[in-house]
């Protein structure tokens, strides 16, 4: 990797790092407290948020006809990520434990916390469980697919890939056949 290449991606983990700092700082400011992973309003906070609510026969009455009708195709994706989320926790279990590789937390990924925002009604709440979910599995399948990509085969492609994880910039380039004979158990190290 050239020098001008190992900056940049130095200044994007600085950067990175910088944002969740920022993250960090704004939620400490927030009207909420976490206890044991549970957020907790203040009383005067919770009846504020509850003047928000929509009742829910406003909001079905005013949700958009099509949205309404899409409801059952997109509820039906449960089943395809529930399996997901069991075939990614059997996968780790047996592959990652094998080649010595720390399995991703499940909990870092999938969140589910909105559903105690006194504004959302029963609806929004159920969404917002179903959207913490369902994005919080595919986060989690996407980083067991980097480790093991890290693990397998760390080579960039040889065209831009739209959605690639953050390892990629560490992998050896395309066409770098001396770079795979001498970095991959240093790149496999690593990810142990």
């Amino acid at each position: 990797m050239s020098a001008d290449i190992a900056a940049l991606i130095a200044q994007i983990r600085e950067l990175e790092d910088r944002v969740s700092s920022e993250l960090a700082a704004r939620r400490s400011e927030a009207d909420y407290a976490l206890h044991k992973k549970r957020v907790v309003f203040e009383e005067e906070i919770r009846k504020r948020h509850r003047q928000f609510k929509t009742g829910l026969i406003s909001f079905l009455r005013t949700s958009p006809f099509l949205t309404l009708l899409t409801a059952p195709v997109i509820y039906a994706m449960i089943v395809p990520l529930a399996f997901l989320d069991l075939c990614v926790t059997i996968y780790q279990w047996i592959c990652f434990s094998a080649w010595g590789v720390p399995k991703a937390k499940r909990a870092d990924y999938v969140v589910i916390d909105r559903q105690y925002l006194a504004y959302l009604n029963a609806i929004e709440k159920l969404n917002c469980i179903y959207c913490g979910y369902g994005n919080g599995v595919i986060a989690l399948t996407h980083e067991v697919a980097s480790r093991t990509e890290q693990y397998w085969c760390p080579i960039k492609h040889a065209r831009e890939a739209k959605g690639t994880h953050a390892r990629t910039l560490e992998f050896m380039d395309y066409g770098d056949a001396e770079g795979w004979q001498k970095r991959l158990d240093e790149l496999r190290r690593k990810i142990k």
